[in-house]
């Protein structure tokens, strides 16, 4: 089931405190999550997750990850500036851009962080950026379809990530030739799945891999980055990652491979976001229209622009209604937003209780790749966040944007500066 871990009261409560719509973060679950996780790993040398901020750049979560023992996984300059600000530094970090500018790159070694290079030229633009360090991680792709038996996980072939392995001997060979000593190894295969196979397959390969590159180039494995990926299950009723034999699969593996071959002191790492934030989440909102045509529309005060998933990907986030969830959900109606789109819609015939206008609303698993993709089509402005701390009190940890945030990038027009309500 998806985490309930809310009373209806705590929904109540925090709306009657925040204007919706708002997102929603508990501090409390956030940090099960990450001792669960931790422990999980405890089976393998040097582990650490970190936390994919992509998923969650906001300052007083990456602060409590912090405090849990995380590092954290940037992709850009900004994410860069975030995490050096909420305290991140040097092997703190991992930046694992793509597709770089080059200035990105000079950011991220001043601030001392692993490099991950994702393609065999970036090679090149690190050595003239910034300079090739000593201990460098390389991004692997191996092509094809990855599967699982005979289940396929992924389409790595088709993704623009990562290097081929030929390419990876080649890059580690010219680092070699201007001072690295030690290198990670990187892959990211496949999305939310909840298989609890993958990450001890992905491990394998990369373990594999490491060890034949460590005789092709006579450079030592410091480290094996299993990426993200785990998943959180977002359907009703269906399977959670069994996080604890996902972190035994591990271990066998790295025995397997390292351990009875002599091989020592290769570290673990991860960058999941999803599994760490994802169901810890909620978006709060209240129904504010209701149409009946052809369907039924049942209209929130959010729109796409605070929770972009479902209107992408088609994704499922389950959907509540406070107060009223004992009520036979015998409804079909479809959940809608604001925005002149016709995708904006949280649900496509979703059964719910008779909803009224003035119900409370919330969607649920929205604490990952929620507000974090938000933007601000039709002059839409993205909502607040609020944390519930673990003392049971409310906070808010980002305020809602103003017109004066929408305009403030046009400025250099000084008739836009007058602009109010």
């Amino acid at each position: 089931m998806p985490n309930f871990s809310l009373s209806d009261s705590v929904f109540f409560e925090a709306a009657a405190q925040f204007s919706t719509p708002f997102h929603l973060y508990d501090e409390a679950c956030i940090r099960k999550t990450a001792r669960r996780f931790i422990k999980a790993f405890s089976g393998v040398p040097s582990f650490r997750e970190y936390f994919a901020v992509k998923a969650l750049p906001t300052p007083a979560i990456l602060r409590i990850l912090k405090e849990e023992g995380c590092g954290v996984d940037c992709a850009s300059e900004t994410e860069l500036m975030l995490a050096k600000a909420c305290g991140f530094s040097g092997d703190d970090i991992m930046f694992s851009a793509n597709d770089v500018p080059p200035h990105e790159v000079v950011f991220a070694r001043e601030l001392g962080a692993y490099v991950n290079l994702d393609d065999f030229t970036h090679v090149e633009i690190l050595k003239h950026n910034g300079g090739i360090p000593e201990e460098i991680c390389l991004r692997f792709n191996p092509g094809g379809e990855f599967r699982i038996g005979t289940t396929i996980m992924g389409d790595p072939g088709n993704a623009k990530y990562g290097m081929t392995r030929d390419q990876l001997r080649q890059a580690l060979l010219i680092c070699k030739e201007n001072g690295t000593r030690k290198f990670g190894l990187h892959s990211f295969l496949s999305s939310n799945t909840t298989d609890p196979a993958y990450y001890p397959t992905l491990a394998r390969l990369l373990f594999e891999t490491g060890r034949e590159l460590m005789a092709e180039t006579g450079l030592t494995l410091s480290f094996v980055n299993l990426s993200g990926g785990v998943g959180i299950p977002y359907l009703p009723d269906a399977p959670e990652a069994d996080i604890e034999a996902i972190g035994a699969g591990v271990a066998e593996a790295y025995r397997e491979v390292f351990t009875n071959n002599g091989i020592e002191g290769v570290a673990i790492k991860s960058e999941l976001g999803r599994y760490m934030t994802g169901p810890n989440g909620w978006l709060v909102t209240h129904m504010i229209n209701e149409k009946n045509i052809y369907k039924r529309y049942v209209g929130l005060d959010a729109s796409a622009c605070d929770l972009m998933r479902p209107a992408m990907y088609g994704a499922y986030h389950h959907i509540t209604v406070p107060g009223k969830e004992h009520l036979p959900h015998d409804e079909q109606v479809d959940v809608t937003g604001n925005l002149c789109e016709n995708n904006d819609k949280f649900a496509v015939d979703r059964m719910l209780p008779h909803c009224d206008i003035g119900d409370l609303v919330v969607i649920h698993d929205t604490g990952a790749h929620g507000r974090s993709m938000g933007y601000n089509y039709n002059g839409k402005l993205r909502c607040k966040e609020v944390l519930r701390c673990e003392d049971g009190s409310f906070k808010l940890i980002r305020r809602a944007e103003t017109p004066a945030d929408y305009f403030a990038t046009l400025d250099i027009d000084p008739d836009f500066s007058k602009l109010h309500r």
